[in-house]
């Protein structure tokens, strides 16, 4: 059997090993999620055109795109900067969850830069909790988007941020 001070350091040494391991699967899947997240929310592929559909098209929250039937060119609209152009209730608020959760991840990306300045688990409290947000926002904007008749990023987004939520909560939880 081991002395008790020399099984302190071996335990010691293998959870500051598995935690800077885990601390760098969490920072790649946060960009990854960051990015993913951005891309959602600048794209117009949200809810498209299907094989029964008389018309070619596609929209997204704020950006929507219409064929004229005849050639496969089509005519794009919308901007977020026009947010009272947006025509539906339903994709306003969408719009909105969407948006702070992109910003929740970007900015908790940017916290990372904190860990020259604060303690590990400090900076894991704060990226954690933004994450949490921004699984919750998520989560919300599933619950108000209007039903999809052909959906794109909508399933997507919706396989990402319940894990993200979930993961978030138990390292949370995790942290001394």
């Amino acid at each position: 059997m081991l002395p008790s001070a020399e099984a302190a350091k071996l335990y010691q040494t293998n959870y500051v090993r598995n935690s800077r391991v885990i601390g760098l699967l969490w920072a790649i899947f946060t960009i990854l999620f960051g990015i993913v997240n951005v891309t959602i929310f600048s794209q117009p592929y949200w809810i498209g055109d299907g094989v029964d559909t008389p018309q070619a098209g596609y929209f997204g929250l704020f950006h929507y795109c219409v064929g004229d039937g005849h050639s496969r060119d089509l005519v794009c609209q919308g901007s977020f900067t026009e947010f009272s152009a947006i025509p539906s209730g339903a994709f306003k608020a969408a719009s909105f969850f969407i948006g702070m959760s992109m910003m929740l991840v970007v900015t908790c990306i940017g916290c990372f830069s904190l860990f020259f300045l604060l303690s590990t688990s400090t900076v894991y409290k704060i990226c954690g909790w933004m994450q949490a947000a921004s699984g919750n926002t998520l989560s919300l904007k599933m619950l108000s988007a209007p039903t999809p008749c052909c959906p794109r990023w909508t399933l997507i987004l919706l396989l990402l941020s319940s894990p993200e939520l979930f993961l978030s909560m138990h390292l949370l939880k995790s942290i001394p």
